[in-house]
């Protein structure tokens, strides 16, 4: 089976790879029972916000970044959107709006860019999400055409409205001067080496990120407040679930055992792992520094190689288990009439579980042209099932499913939300979301550690 992981060769998403080794390098640390499921938490705001909407800042102070053309936002927000809003003006339009994927952030960010009425320029991930936001902003904000420019992606127009992604914008000969308001989609990248130079770019005085979520475990959000301010507001997924925002949703764990060969390779590799902490730990520390000195040992010392080795062949064996195709065969006969992607972490499982239960499968490999034939027939409801992995996570504008299946993933809160995110646009039934589980295994402590806690 292939141990190729479902990434692309990109700096931000290399990050997101280091974060979510650094996550299950702890969990194989935890060899701890599986503990009892978080429990519900009274919420602390789910009440529709009354406050009167925000002053704007003056027409003196915008003056110089005016637009030719007034935006006229074409949509009427949500009432938690319009507060997300006031929220950042109220902070002098800075800092962080944190909500669900699913619950439209990009119309905080039109509401504010209509707001105000400056130049704008939105640094966003990936190439797709350039081309969504572009088109977005001139249909929801009425904007000709040609005000709308776009870097990335073999593009380069600059507009009044300029659309440009991460690493276009971190170039190091990039100029970005002559916008008033900056929004990072993602902001969750920002703090990255690499691109932390972007705010240094521009002078713009106003500065909205957007996220579903922000930690990273190289704690780097914490630079987020310097950057581009605190955050300002932020709403959970059940409490928006049960505001009727968005769909209401279920969750649920199902664990499998690992077939006897299985279950023998998998304590075979992880005692290895084991004995080789246990016998260095004096010499490599402990905590995050621990796994950077480890990794940097590997470089010369032929047991830290292996342990490693190890421990990723372990961690295929718990997440690619053969227990695993039987449980997603019968969730999918369970949901036949539903609409439902499969998330996996590895090719080799998608793979696998496309050839198996003859579903179409998107991978970091699918031709453009295949992929978006795959999505618009799931949009239209000729495809009602696919399997994809992690590239499908974020920067996708996938379409609507009422069911997800996590058959494998990080210990990354960020991925479990934007997973959970798939099913969770306003829908009159309840989407469903299922994780699969070796039990016995580092996957159980993965699991625990995504979720975030319940808080109604």
């Amino acid at each position: 089976m292939s141990d190729e992981k479902l990434s692309h060769p990109s700096s931000s998403e290399a990050d997101q790879d280091d974060e979510a080794l650094q996550d299950d390098l702890f969990d194989a640390l935890d060899e701890a029972e599986d503990e009892p499921e978080e429990q519900a938490q009274p919420s602390g705001d789910d009440r529709v916000q009354t406050e009167e909407a925000a002053p704007l800042p003056s027409m003196e102070e915008r003056a110089p970044y005016a637009l030719p053309v007034a935006p006229q936002l074409e949509l009427t927000p949500r009432p938690y959107q319009q507060s997300a809003v006031d929220a950042w003006l109220r902070n002098g339009g800075r800092g962080v709006v944190v909500l669900p994927t699913g619950a439209g952030k990009t119309v905080v960010a039109y509401d504010a860019i209509a707001r105000l009425g400056v130049r704008a320029l939105i640094v966003v991930p990936t190439i797709e999400l350039l081309r969504q936001w572009r088109a977005g902003m001139i249909e929801r904000l009425r904007l000709p055409r040609p005000l709308v420019g776009a870097v990335g992606g073999g593009e380069h127009s600059i507009g009044p409205m300029t659309v440009i992604t991460y690493d276009s914008a971190a170039m190091k000969r990039r100029r970005l001067d002559g916008y008033g308001l900056l929004v990072f989609d993602e902001v969750h990248h920002l703090p990255a080496q690499s691109y932390r130079i972007i705010v240094e770019k521009t002078g713009a005085p106003w500065r909205l990120g957007l996220s579903a979520t922000l930690e990273r475990s190289d704690g780097r959000h914490e630079d987020l407040n310097a950057l581009i301010g605190p955050v300002v507001y932020e709403r959970a997924a059940e409490e928006l679930s049960a505001q009727k925002h968005i769909a209401a949703y279920k969750e649920r764990r199902i664990y499998v055992d690992l077939a006897p060969e299985e279950e023998l390779r998998y304590e075979t590799l992880m005692a290895e792992w084991r004995w080789y902490l246990a016998t260095k730990r004096s010499q490599l520390g402990n905590g995050p520094d621990m796994f950077s000195a480890l990794i940097r040992r590997s470089a010369f010392d032929p047991e830290a190689r292996s342990a490693l080795r190890a421990h990723h062949e372990a961690r295929l064996v718990a997440m690619n288990a053969e227990a695993k195709l039987a449980a997603i065969e019968d969730l999918l006969r369970k949901h036949a009439s539903d609409k439902a992607i499969v998330f996996s972490e590895y090719v080799g499982m998608v793979d696998r579980i496309s050839r198996q239960m003859l579903i179409p499968a998107i991978t970091y490999r699918t031709p453009p042209a295949e992929r978006h034939a795959i999505l618009e027939g799931f949009r239209s409801g000729k495809i009602t099932k696919l399997v994809t992995g992690r590239v499908l996570n974020e920067g996708v504008d996938v379409p609507d499913a009422n069911v997800a299946i996590v058959a494998s993933g990080s210990a990354s809160m960020r991925e479990y939300i934007q997973r959970l995110g798939r099913v969770l646009r306003p829908k009159p039934g309840e989407a469903q979301l299922y994780e699969l589980i070796s039990r016995r295994t580092t996957e159980r402590n993965a699991a625990r550690r995504r979720r975030p806690p319940r808080k109604i």
